[in-house]
């Protein structure tokens, strides 16, 4: 599976790539292992590893069951913005419905999923989604 263009890592008061205020206080620690508080919050900093090219993250913050075995950052996607539509979270599953811009060779696409988390041992983790 091939995703996302390989960047430089913001500086950590950059905009974060997801939108939600500075990179150093937003998905900044979640990439850096923290764990993230709302399965929101790991969609948003998967959403910023694909920007930054962050494939550990990616890696980290799947569900083994469902991971692909090769994951790979594809350098000709470039990601522009992202929506959060939705997110609904219980105890220990969550979903959550996105919109994430992305455009590669000129062409701009919508990527629109609705992904469910849960919570594994004390951490969130992308389960699966549905791509609409």
């Amino acid at each position: 599976m091939s995703f996302g263009s390989v960047r430089v890592r913001p500086s950590s008061t950059s905009p974060c790539p997801c939108g939600g205020g500075e990179f150093g206080r937003c998905c900044g620690p979640i990439l850096d292992g923290e764990a993230a508080p709302s399965a929101e919050r790991l969609m948003r900093s998967r959403y910023t590893a694909y920007v930054v090219g962050d494939l550990a993250h990616l890696v980290r913050s799947w569900h083994p069951r469902t991971r692909p075995d090769d994951l790979d950052l594809d350098d000709g996607t470039e990601w522009e913005g992202l929506t959060v539509d939705d997110a609904q979270e219980e105890a220990d599953t969550a979903v959550v419905a996105f919109r994430a811009e992305w455009r590669r060779g000129g062409e701009r696409e919508v990527l629109s999923e609705r992904s469910r988390f849960v919570r594994r041992a004390g951490r969130w983790v992308y389960l699966d989604g549905d791509v609409n």
